[in-house]
């Protein structure tokens, strides 16, 4: 029953590098755009951070959820 639990948890704290991976694509596109289109900076900017607030969100209910598993189930 403990190692169905932490392959749960570990499943569920895994969203982390969804996020990871997703913001670090982002913030890649959002420098070519700006490197491309420098007076429209402040627009890309503000759309990053929020698709980065959102992202990064969904890494932490992931860790929440992973930390439930662990603590609820023992």
């Amino acid at each position: 029953m403990g190692t169905i639990i932490a392959i749960g948890a570990g499943i569920a704290v895994l969203t982390g590098v969804g996020a990871g991976v997703g913001i670090g694509i982002a913030t890649g596109k959002a420098v070519d755009a700006i490197a491309r289109q420098p007076e429209a900076e402040s627009k890309i900017s503000k759309n990053l951070i929020l698709g980065c607030a959102l992202a990064e969100a969904t890494a932490i209910y992931g860790f929440i959820i992973g930390l439930l598993i662990i603590l609820m189930l023992k």
